[in-house]
């Protein structure tokens, strides 16, 4: 658990894929990470995508990772970014796998919570 999120009344779940978020965003040296957590408790992590021919966010990545080993749906997604507020397609990306009512938490770089909306909002 990032010390930003212990003692914030944070669900130890949604603070565990916030950390592996900003995990992935150092290690990988990209503008954001991403976790989900899908209905059986298993994460998938990722960084955002920056190819010539495949632009993904780190979220949108996330998803897809999540699709491509079977999951179902979703029970939260984190993104730790630098950005005010989740972006639109990865709000969409949630709530296709997930629903509207999965929760997509927004971290700052620090781990610190910003927003929690569901992926309908």
């Amino acid at each position: 658990m990032s010390e930003s999120t212990v003692g914030t009344g944070i669900d130890p779940e949604d603070s565990k894929i916030i950390t592996l978020a900003r995990s992935a965003r150092a290690r990988n040296g990209v503008a954001e990470g991403a976790a989900v957590r899908d209905e059986t408790g298993r994460t998938y992590v990722a960084g955002t995508v920056e190819l010539d021919s495949l632009k993904l966010s780190a979220l949108q990545t996330a998803v897809a990772m999540a699709v491509a080993s079977g999951a179902r749906s979703l029970e939260a997604a984190a993104v730790v970014s630098a950005a005010d507020a989740p972006a639109a397609a990865d709000r969409a990306a949630v709530r296709d796998l997930g629903g509207p009512d999965t929760p997509v938490l927004l971290a700052g770089p620090d781990g610190a919570l910003k927003s929690a909306t569901p992926a309908g909002a």
